[in-house]
């Protein structure tokens, strides 16, 4: 019995000893495991010059920490490269992964920019990621397609964006948007006194203005009371769904939409109302054509000499929708928020406008106010202009964008791309960058757009210090119609009324694709004065165009 006793006692000790080897065994891989991937980790950071990166998680702690202010973040860190104003990082930290698809170069350098989006554009296309996230939105539209696909609808939009009838139909859909709606609105808050979101009001109004100049359809969002609109609920819904793709590894958001969980389960069905609403305005159109570019693509023919088909039809007008609704009125609430802040500028503005009206309409101020001015009056408006080009330069509107690399690269400055990897080039950092604008370069100055007599608009000398319009091949198309629209907003809001921020209303950036301000834009609303009773602009806009027909026959008589 005693022997049974210690030979089951060895047999025990000997388990005990050979797991104690497996375990000293299993601890020295681990060991020489990390230890391995820890002199790779280190000799990977060696190469990079950007934020902190961590064993694992690379860069990622850092953008998480910073998510409320990342365009600020970016721009410090982009800041502390001193001239050379370039960075590498690295997002997957992982062998086989971190050269490539876990590299990101991020930029602002002119250069670098003119090498991405003219000299190399071929090799920096939207990229495989990009455009599986917002394919079920947008499709292969022209601002989610590259190579054939795009350049096809790129020659096509750039014909008709170029016509005076377009023009013409933006400066009708604007002036209608003012007149009957925007300046009712607004005289209503600035007779209750009470605050209003301004954001708000843009973006209803900017969002008006594209449907009907898309396809020929005015959804009235912005209308007395407000009132719900299901497809811009479903639209706002879809984007912000999409946008959402962005923040984790595809292999995520395809198994969210293959079990329908979450944001993909909103955003199928957010499709479902865009897809109907738009399937019903092509059939309309296709039953009664009209000037707006859903009918002009109608018109026009594939690469295979075929029409356009009903479902390529609408991811053209969505990706149209989309690009000219947030861009305006995004820039014009940073517009009017700065403007609130520097008088100085305001006065200057005012002046101009009240300027320009005196020579056109006369010195009767009911004859300013009658009507939203006209193109050959806003074209005459250059501090407006430098204004509003300012604002972009230090608010752009879509603040960064990011690139794919196809084949390896050296940028001019010296730093290497690989292919798989990306580059993002901050726009919102362009601006504030002394290297390219100098010591004042957060400062608004609208006069930096100036002529040295201050009587002409002047552009960068360097394109590629002002890419808020992006630059090379795709330059934005509707520029000079988003300058028009801007143009035609602001100065009926600044001669009519004087905007105050509400006290303690906190303005800050929501991280988006388009530089939106999260908690919106509150504020009163107050007559301007042109040296006659304003209070009538506390009423009905309608009062005004009364008051200004009879001053137009007394001075007649």
């Amino acid at each position: 019995m005693a022997g049974i006793i210690q030979a089951i006692q060895q047999q025990q000790q000997r388990q005990v000893e050979g797991d104690s080897l497996r375990l000293l065994l299993a601890a020295l891989v681990v060991a020489l495991a990390v230890s391995t991937y820890l002199a790779w980790f280190w000799a990977l950071t060696r190469r990079l010059n950007g934020p902190k990166v961590w064993p694992f998680f690379g860069s990622l702690p850092g953008l998480v920490a910073n998510r409320a202010r990342m365009h600020d973040w970016i721009s410090d860190n982009l800041r502390a490269t001193g001239d050379a104003a370039t960075y590498q990082t690295c997002i997957l930290p992982l062998p086989l992964l971190a050269r490539r698809q876990g590299l990101v170069t991020v930029t602002c350098h002119p250069r670098n920019l003119e090498h991405v989006l003219r000299s190399r554009f071929e090799n920096y296309p939207k990229g495989p990621q990009m455009q599986a996230a917002f394919h079920d939105l947008l499709g292969r539209g022209i601002f989610n397609s590259d190579g054939e696909t795009w350049l096809i609808q790129r020659k096509t939009a750039a014909l008709e964006f170029t016509t005076r009838t377009l023009r013409q139909a933006m400066a009708r859909w604007t002036n209608r948007s003012i007149k009957d709606r925007l300046w009712r609105i607004l005289a209503d808050r600035c007779g209750d006194g009470k605050a209003v979101d301004l954001q708000d009001l843009l973006l209803r109004l900017t969002f008006d203005n594209i449907c009907g100049l898309t396809f020929g359809k005015d959804p009235e969002t912005l209308s007395p009371g407000l009132p719900h609109n299901a497809f811009t609920a479903a639209f706002d819904a879809a984007t912000e769904a999409t946008l959402q793709r962005l923040l984790f590894p595809g292999f995520f958001w395809r198994l969210k939409k293959a079990l329908r969980l979450g944001s993909e389960q909103r955003l199928r069905k957010s499709l479902e109302v865009v897809d109907q609403h738009m399937a019903t305005a092509i059939a309309e159109r296709k039953l009664a054509p009209s000037d707006d570019l859903l009918s002009r693509f109608m018109k026009k023919r594939d690469a295979d000499g075929n029409a356009f088909s009903s479902s390529v039809l609408q991811r053209i007008a969505l990706n149209f929708l989309l690009a000219g609704r947030d861009t305006s009125s995004v820039a014009l609430s940073w517009f009017f928020w700065t403007v609130m802040r520097r008088p100085d500028v305001e006065k200057k503005l005012v002046d101009e406008m009240t300027a320009v009206l005196t020579d056109t309409r006369g010195p009767d101020t009911a004859m300013w106010l009658a009507e939203p001015m006209g193109f050959d009056e806003l074209d005459r408006l250059v501090h407006l202009k430098a204004a509003l080009q300012e604002t972009l330069r230090l608010y752009p509107s879509v603040p960064q964008d990011t690139k794919y690399v196809v084949a390896d690269d050296v940028l001019p400055d010296g730093t290497v791309v690989p292919a798989g990897s990306t580059v993002t080039y901050s726009i919102y950092s362009v601006g504030r960058m002394e290297s390219i604008w100098g010591k004042d370069c957060r400062e608004f100055r609208p006069e930096r757009w100036l002529s040295a007599e201050g009587d002409r608009f002047e552009p960068a000398k360097d394109p590629y210090q002002f890419v808020a319009f992006n630059g090379g091949p795709r330059t934005c198309l509707g520029k000079d119609l988003a300058y028009l629209q801007m143009k035609s907003i602001a100065s009926a809001v600044l001669l009519r009324y004087r905007l105050e921020l509400v006290p303690g209303h906190r303005v800050q950036q929501k991280m988006s694709l388009t530089l939106f301000m999260k908690n919106g834009l509150r504020v009163y609303v107050r007559p301007r004065s042109h040296g006659d009773d304003a209070r009538h602009l506390c009423s009905s806009p309608d009062q005004v165009s009364v008051s200004s027909t009879a001053t137009t026959t007394a001075v007649a008589a």
